[in-house]
């Protein structure tokens, strides 16, 4: 009996360090209060300064909070990013907000292809590790394989960065203000928290009949 009781709380933890792993993935509003924005104050640092404060995790998600027409934003590969080029763009998003989640580690840049936005800061590279546990990962060659690119939420990108057309469509309320300190983890996603703890409510009141 002590076996059964001792096998089914084994059971009973592993569910729950599985169940809790699914709570960890935040939304990161890109520079906070500032949004995505060419000329950010602070010069060409802003978004690297800003992403400097948190430690980015498989399926996190950034926000791009920009009005489309006015921004967007492209993935790139390492060289494009470095010399602000816009050939072979690996993700475009036009329409603003923009939820990028990442869904692997390793390095990913973003930027601006509306001409000077990207030359007057208006940038950002991210490292994305497994868990915060892990160290960062070696950086990624220069040509970004195309499976490990990031997904994009919401209406369906245009394929070409330079020819968006505008939309009077608002964005969205923000949800987590992430200007310059991090969020706790564990704090963006209060619904998969509630459905956990529902379920590890029914597996102990299950479990206490043996």
């Amino acid at each position: 009996m002590m076996m059964a009781r001792s096998r089914n709380v084994g059971i009973l933890v592993v569910i729950t360090v599985m169940l809790l792993k699914t709570t960890e993935a935040e939304d990161y509003e890109v520079g906070g209060s500032t949004g995505w924005t060419s000329f950010p104050p602070g010069g060409a640092s802003f978004y690297s300064k800003w992403a400097s404060n948190f430690t980015f995790q498989v399926n996190d998600t950034l926000v791009f909070n920009f009005e489309s027409g006015s921004h967007s934003v492209v993935e790139l590969t390492k060289p494009n990013y470095e010399n602000c080029a816009f050939d072979n763009n690996i993700k475009t998003f036009n329409i603003g907000p923009a939820r990028v989640t990442l869904t692997a580690p390793g390095e990913f840049y973003f930027s601006c292809p509306f001409s000077g936005h990207c030359s007057s800061g208006q940038k950002l590279s991210v490292t994305v590790i497994t868990d915060s546990s892990s160290p960062p990962p070696n950086k990624t060659p220069t040509q970004a394989p195309a499976p490990r690119t990031a997904t994009v939420e919401g209406p369906s990108p245009s394929p070409s960065a330079s020819a968006s057309v505008p939309t009077t469509r608002a964005p969205s309320p923000q949800t987590h203000s992430t200007d310059i300190a991090p969020p706790p983890h564990g704090s963006a996603t209060p619904l998969t928290s509630t459905f956990s703890l529902f379920i590890i409510t029914i597996l102990i009141n299950f479990l206490s009949q043996f």
